[in-house]
């Protein structure tokens, strides 16, 4: 006979806490869901937005985040490879809920673009062309450009009376400008930190870099001639995973890969088609590589949709997972200190580079000028949430495009 002793006090204990981390990771993973799905539809306009609108969901509504935490996670993120939007949400997803919050946070923001965007594929593949949504466009672009000046203002505030910070990001939204690469000015914002922190340490150190003599680096061999036959699952796969590990810069820098990768060397697209593609991941809400889902379906229908989306994006899941645990000790280093703040300064910088841009290209009429004045007072005075504003700048865009 098998007697059951009752669990000791201690034994209670533990399954009372269990339960109670078990409850709380349930509630963490469905908040997580329901912002980032809701994100996933509503947040149109480019990385840029996308981190601004997060900012405004986890800092200033659901304070899950300090202001600082923030800027190390969106400084280490613009630092390796990948979609620096999407890998902000997986940061947070697992910050917040650990390595079920990084895949919920992810897929939750992921999925609905790429669904989305298998629509349009599909509605391009039927009729050869894609609905117009230009009025739309110019309002919604108007009003995003709003919502990130709203976000660089939250996030720049704190760092108001640190004038390193205020310099450091200015050169870095000028040199933005003059589309110098980001990354070397995120590591030079950097380095740059490093040295006004601990300024009389290298002082020395500099002396003697200034009389080092620069070596020209030989130029690297390119990729090898020829395509192959005809385009394959597996190689779109691979070609889509290797894009994703080693992609910088963003929506620009991807153009340039996918003319040379599938266009050029294997011509599995057309340029007609590649524009398509790069217009679709323009105008649907989400991440903008979701063009890797719309290049994918034109080859392989659904199968290939969901192999690009999966190949391109699987390297920032990775990336997360293995810097992931360190990015709050980093502060506990006096260098890493100095590195994020340089690092965050020009992160800064060059979201405002980015609404320069932008505003150039957009802000051309009365309409658009009055939708972005008035999401940018409405955001400032009432913080109202961004979504609404993306909402309302697509209706005065199509109404403005009527009259």
């Amino acid at each position: 006979m098998i007697i059951f002793a009752p669990p000791t006090g201690i034994e209670k204990k533990r399954l009372s806490e269990a339960k109670i981390n078990t409850q709380a990771d349930h509630t963490r993973s469905g908040e997580l869901a329901r912002l980032f799905l809701r994100l996933g539809f509503t947040a149109f306009g480019g990385p840029a937005a996308h981190i601004a609108m997060m900012e405004e969901e986890v800092v200033l509504r659901r304070r899950w985040f300090t202001h600082e935490e923030f800027l190390d996670m969106l400084g280490v993120t613009n630092l390796i490879p990948g979609p620096n939007s999407t890998e902000m949400a997986i940061h947070i997803g697992y910050r917040r809920g650990g390595v079920k919050g990084l895949l919920v946070a992810g897929l939750c923001f992921i999925v609905p673009a790429m669904a989305v965007t298998i629509v349009f594929a599909h509605i391009y593949m039927t009729y050869g062309t894609l609905p117009e949504l230009g009025t739309l466009m110019g309002g919604i672009r108007a009003a995003i450009i709003a919502v990130i000046l709203g976000a660089v203002y939250r996030l720049g505030k704190p760092l108001g009376s640190r004038p390193f910070m205020l310099v450091t990001g200015a050169v870095a939204a000028l040199l933005g400008i003059c589309r110098f690469d980001p990354l070397l000015l995120l590591l030079a914002s950097g380095a740059a930190g490093i040295a006004w922190r601990n300024r009389e340490r290298v002082r020395h150190v500099l002396r003697s870099l200034a009389a080092i003599p620069l070596v020209t680096l030989p130029s690297l061999p390119g990729p090898p001639g020829g395509a192959p036959e005809g385009a394959t699952l597996t190689g779109l796969g691979l070609f889509f995973l290797k894009t994703g590990a080693i992609l910088y810069g963003g929506g620009y820098v991807l153009v340039a890969f996918l003319q040379e990768g599938l266009v050029d060397s294997r011509g599995w697209l057309t340029e007609s088609r590649l524009l398509d593609a790069i217009a679709v991941g323009q105008f649907t809400p989400g991440p903008v590589l979701s063009t890797a889902t719309f290049i994918g379906y034109l080859l392989f229908g659904i199968p290939g949709a969901l192999v690009s989306t999966g190949a391109i994006f699987f390297p920032s899941f990775l990336f997360v997972l293995l810097i992931g645990p360190f990015v709050p000790r980093l502060r506990n280093s006096p260098l890493m200190q100095g590195f994020l703040d340089g690092v965050n300064a020009g992160a800064l910088g060059l979201m405002l580079g980015v609404c320069f841009v932008l505003g150039k290209s957009t802000l051309l009429s009365i309409g658009t000028i009055a939708i972005f004045a008035t999401a940018l007072l409405v955001q400032l005075r009432w913080r109202v949430n961004a979504a609404w504003l993306v909402a309302g700048g697509a209706l005065a865009g199509w109404i403005a495009g009527r009259i």
